[in-house]
Order: C-alpha cells, then sequence, then structure tokens
C-alpha cells in the first residue's frame, strides 16, 4: 500500500479559498496512493482562534465539496484533516473528515481532547464524545487528532475497536517537536499499529509549525519523516505487518487493566 502525507503550509497571509484549492489539486495529483492525509484544521489555521468562527462550516460545506471532488479524482481514500465544523444546533468542533475513493464521506471524528489550557481550542469548541474506527478494506483506520497523542487511553480504546493504522492531523508547533515525534512513536509501539501523522508546516496565529509528519511501523521503526518545510511524504507499508507483529510479539495479552470501550464504526 501506499500512502501520501500532505504536509500543507497554513499561513494567515493566504486565503482560506486558495488554499482550499491548492490542497484539492495536491490530492488530485496524488493518483498513485491508496490513502491521502491532510493536516489538523488547515483551512483556517489551528491556533487561528480569530478565524474559527467565521470560517467555521457544516459537513457539507466548501471544504468537504472540494475534497470529495479531490478524492474522487485520485481513487483514492482521503482523510481530509480537520475543519471547523459549524454543528447548527450546538458549538463548533475539530472535526475531521474520511472519504472513499468515490468521493463519499463515510465518517467524520471530533476531536475529543481539546488543546489550550483555558484558551483557544478548550473555551471555544466542544468536546467530541465517540471513538471512531473505519474497516477501509486494507486496514481498520483509528482517527484521532493532534492533542490526541498525549492520551494513550484513547489509542487503548482504538485498538479495542480493532484498529491497525492509527491516522492522526495535527497543526503540532515547533517548540514540541520532540514531544510531536516521540509520542507518535510511542502510539505506534503501544497498539502494535502503524501511526501516519500528517502535521502543518508554516506559521499562522503566530505559532511556527513543527513540520515533521512521520510513518511509524508496529515495532516504532520510522518508515518515513518530513522535514519543517511543505511536502507530500510518500510512504510504501504492508498492513499485514501489524497481524505479524502481534503474533511474533502478542503483548496485548497480557493486559490486566480497562475494559474494551465502545466504538462507533
Amino acid at each position: 500500500m501506499r500512502a501520501s502525507l500532505i504536509q500543507l503550509a497554513v499561513s494567515d497571509a493566504e486565503p482560506p479559498a486558495e488554499r482550499r484549492a491548492r490542497a484539492a489539486a495536491l490530492v488530485r495529483a496524488q493518483d498513485g496512493a491508496d490513502l491521502v492525509v491532510l493536516p489538523e484544521l488547515w483551512p483556517v489555521g489551528g491556533f487561528a482562534y480569530d478565524a474559527w468562527a467565521s470560517g467555521a462550516e457544516p459537513l457539507d460545506g466548501p471544504t468537504a465539496e472540494a475534497m470529495s471532488a479531490a478524492a474522487k479524482a485520485a481513487g483514492c481514500w482521503l482523510h481530509a484533516g480537520s475543519i471547523v465544523e459549524r454543528d447548527p444546533d450546538g458549538p463548533i468542533y475539530n472535526t475531521s473528515l474520511l472519504f472513499a475513493p468515490d468521493g463519499e464521506l463515510v465518517r467524520t471524528y471530533r476531536k475529543i481532547h481539546r488543546f489550550g489550557f483555558d484558551r483557544g481550542e478548550a473555551v471555544a469548541m466542544g468536546a467530541g464524545q465517540e471513538i471512531v474506527t473505519v474497516d477501509a478494506g486494507f486496514a481498520v483506520l483509528g482517527l484521532a487528532t493532534c492533542y490526541d497523542l498525549r492520551f494513550p487511553e484513547l489509542f487503548r480504546a482504538l485498538l479495542d475497536g480493532g484498529a491497525e493504522l492509527l491516522v492522526v492531523p495535527a497543526a503540532w508547533p515547533a517548540r514540541r517537536a520532540e514531544h510531536w515525534n516521540l509520542l507518535a512513536r510511542a502510539r505506534a509501539v503501544e497498539e502494535q499499529a502503524l501511526v501516519l501523522a500528517c502535521n502543518t508546516a508554516g506559521t499562522h496565529g503566530g505559532v511556527e509549525q513543527a513540520g515533521g509528519s512521520i510513518a511509524v511501523d508496529p515495532w516504532g521503526r520510522v518508515l518515513a519523516e518530513a522535514g519543517p518545510d511543505e511536502q507530500v511524504l510518500t510512504v510504501d507499508f504492508d498492513p499485514a505487518e501489524v497481524a505479524e507483529c502481534r503474533a511474533e510479539f502478542p503483548v496485548h495479552r497480557d493486559r490486566l487493566l480497562g475494559i474494551p470501550a465502545p466504538v462507533q464504526r
């Protein structure tokens, strides 16, 4: 299988409509990929707090429309990163969008853990409630977003939901780049799963982004890693390695604590 992580540069200077068109073109160019991943909140910027309310959109809004068409054109599964979702009956959410190769929006994930410590996302957005896995045929995907990486209990629940490949879009800042790399590898080792973690590049809301998008195998080995600037990171992987790793080193059968969490499919 082949995945393309589009480490998009996000800046306050580029209008969201222009960035949306540019991102769609980059997705369409990945016609050899089975799975394409975009970063977190790329249409408006993960730290551009002042733009969230005006940039919020419904699940059938302009970003979803553009990404659906791009996924269909490329014939790939597309994790379109996340948008600021406008729920007409509630708050705004940090919501990921997953499209099938025919362009259908098959699943969404509202980010559970909100970053900000009494500011930003922590106070401006609602918290998701559902743990989400999706059977994409080649692997069961487990969906998480950015700050979620710091909460291993979420990933253990994804494991219990059958996850084999963990997809993590992010807007992770440069000042904590080492944590990003470490946590992505830790989640791969803990769950004996593939991890595809796609970050933003550039600077938005005055916060420099780390880049460093990364693909990790179930043993914690780095398959591919991006630099700090915008780029498309392409990685070939074998989903069968997950089952092989879990059979060769069956650590999960020795679990004594915790019970499987309910999973929405």
